[in-house]
């Protein structure tokens, strides 16, 4: 049902902040080794869980002010917005089993 949505500086707000259920942002970059790995993951999370979250992934070279507006140092780092605010982050490839942690963590 789910699958990844793109966002971007410009889309930011409209996509996460007003969204109406809790989204996994996942600040990316094409050079990321690791971003490659938690990529498929993600597709997975959200087509088993896209009834309950949005899962979105935001390239920080081509997005730099959102990065920096929620200081994001290091990628992949996985943000669950709720209600227009970040309610919990990790940084690294994480396991599926911890990344749906997160996200259940927020609903």
């Amino acid at each position: 049902m789910g699958t990844t949505t793109a966002v971007t500086d410009a889309s930011f707000a409209t996509d996460v902040l007003k969204s109406d259920k809790p989204v996994l942002v996942d600040f990316w970059a094409e050079w990321c080794v690791p971003c490659r790995k938690v990529a498929p993951l993600l597709e997975e999370i959200a087509s088993e869980m896209g009834d309950q979250v949005r899962i979105v992934k935001l390239n920080i070279d081509e997005n730099p002010e959102t990065a920096r507006a929620y200081r994001v140092m290091s990628v992949p780092t996985l943000t669950v917005f709720k209600n227009g605010e970040p309610v919990q982050s990790i940084a690294g490839a994480k396991p599926k089993g911890d990344l749906v942690k997160l996200i259940q963590a927020a609903l």
